[in-house]
């Protein structure tokens, strides 16, 4: 059992995790609680929504509709990994699940049972996030986004103590939904717990890196060819998304891919190169500032 955060508290852990956090006009007073109590709360609920579009998904998510009015969750998690505040308090995001899963996710079991009744009220119980994504199988889970659903988990864990087996999808609470779609929660839930350390309140952030001994010598523009697979590639991408200029729908990999050009051309075009010179092919001063670990 937990006392919700507060909106100043809520705030603050997001932030402490790292997270660019928006607050979307009056989100501190934006509740449901004159429908039903708000808390105490036992876990996190991950939903998509639906929709496209930043201002669009925020919007709504504020608002509602006629048929289930706003706020729609506490916040949205956009494509970007910005993470925008639309609600304190009791949200219009769980609706009725099943009281065995919500048993399951107070005593934090490593496994969950079938949702396959709708009789308790989950918009007391649990913070919704939901995440901009169509929910069609094929609408794309960017790094950033994924990284920034993992974060946005962990901090509430963090703050309350929960481990990350507090953290459940839609899917996972009320028959017949099917969100989150496009990961699995387990895969989720796994990079959640190594955020934490692998048990509650763990450090307030994860530790620094160790800078590398050595950086990976430019290996030549002709060595970015269509088809290639090294590690230096996979070390490369890593480097582009830490820099912000990540442009991949998962996460960089071993082959060099289109991706991996566009995500190249950010990074030229950062450093101040336009035209031919940010082709999204690397040359060797883009290459010793980027600063790729070595492998």
């Amino acid at each position: 059992m937990a006392t919700p955060l507060s909106a100043s508290q809520l705030l603050k852990a997001l932030r402490d995790e790292g997270l660019q956090v928006v607050e979307h006009r009056n989100w501190r007073t934006h509740n449901r609680n004159h429908k039903g109590p708000w808390g105490p709360v036992h876990g996190v609920m991950i939903h998509h929504t639906v929709t496209s579009g930043t201002r669009n998904s925020v919007d709504i998510c504020y608002d509602g509709h006629s048929s289930l009015p706003g706020p729609l969750c506490h916040g949205v998690i956009a494509k970007d990994g910005s993470v925008h505040l639309v609600g304190h308090g009791r949200a219009n995001h769980a609706g009725l699940g099943d009281d065995e899963v919500l048993r399951a996710v107070i005593d934090e079991r490593a496994s969950l049972p079938a949702d396959n009744e709708a009789n308790t009220d989950g918009n007391r119980y649990f913070y919704g996030f939901e995440c901009i994504n169509l929910g069609n199988g094929t609408d794309p889970w960017p790094a950033a986004q994924l990284e920034a659903i993992e974060k946005a988990a962990a901090a509430l864990c963090r703050a309350h103590g929960w481990s990350h087996r507090s953290v459940i999808g839609h899917k996972e609470w009320q028959p017949g939904k099917i969100d989150p779609r496009g990961f699995t929660m387990d895969s989720m839930r796994k990079r959640i717990g190594q955020r934490l350390g692998g048990k509650p309140g763990g450090p307030a952030k994860p530790p620094a890196p160790k800078p590398p001994s050595s950086y990976e010598p430019f290996p030549g523009s002709a060595f970015f060819a269509p088809g290639r697979r090294s590690p230096v590639v996979t070390a490369m991408g890593k480097r582009l998304v830490a820099e912000g200029c990540g442009r991949y729908e998962v996460g960089p990999g071993p082959e060099w891919s289109e991706a991996d050009r566009k995500s190249y051309a950010a990074w030229q075009r950062k450093l101040g190169y336009t035209g031919s010179d940010a082709d999204g092919i690397p040359g060797k001063a883009s290459w010793d500032r980027l600063k790729v670990p070595n492998v």
